[in-house]
């Protein structure tokens, strides 16, 4: 328990730290209204990546129960959590200066960042199965088909501008993720 802990500190850290940078980043859009205009697909991957964030959060409370911890395992949570850190300064960078507006900047951007996103959905694996190989085979086959395909769309939104197809992605990621956290992690066992 003490291990899980003291391992859970750092990991807090950089959720924190990426959590703020999607709160700070929002909050640029009420401070100063009239200075930067959102644009509402890069709204909804912030509120993703928040939900995200909130979902990896409480899924990580199973960590509890891994009895054994090795350095190797606690590096690669620790990674994990840089890439969801990452991806939250993806969307809000120190500023924009070079783009005409967020819209602009979402698009020259969506190499990385979605590249990024199907790289931390392969990690996801890992992460589960650091839990254990009983708590990866709990989710059933629904659990590898959603990472593959999270993968396999954010490998076209990498390669595509269509604002139709980021749109329906960025909404149907959302109801989904909300409907696996109610499914799924309703409460911690």
């Amino acid at each position: 328990m003490e291990q899980f802990l003291h391992i859970r500190v750092l990991l807090g850290i950089v959720l924190g730290l990426a959590v703020a940078t999607l709160l700070k980043g929002l909050a640029r859009f009420v401070q100063h209204p009239g200075r930067e205009r959102p644009y509402w697909v890069h709204i909804a991957w912030a509120l993703s990546m928040f939900t995200l964030l909130a979902h990896f959060w409480w899924w990580e409370f199973s960590l509890i129960h891994v009895e054994r911890w090795s350095f190797l395992a606690f590096s690669f949570l620790v990674g994990y959590v840089v890439v969801l850190f990452v991806l939250c300064t993806l969307l809000f960078p120190d500023d924009i200066r070079d783009y005409t507006g967020w819209r602009d900047y979402f698009y020259s951007r969506r190499h990385w960042f979605f590249g990024i996103m199907a790289l931390s959905y392969a990690i996801d694996f890992g992460d589960t199965l650091i839990k254990g190989t009983r708590y990866f085979e709990a989710f059933g086959l629904e659990y590898p088909l959603r990472n593959l395909a999270y993968v396999v769309l954010c490998l076209i939104a990498m390669r595509t501008r269509s604002e139709r197809f980021h749109a329906a992605f960025a909404v149907a990621g959302l109801l989904y993720q909300a409907s696996w956290i109610y499914r799924l992690y309703d409460f911690v066992s």
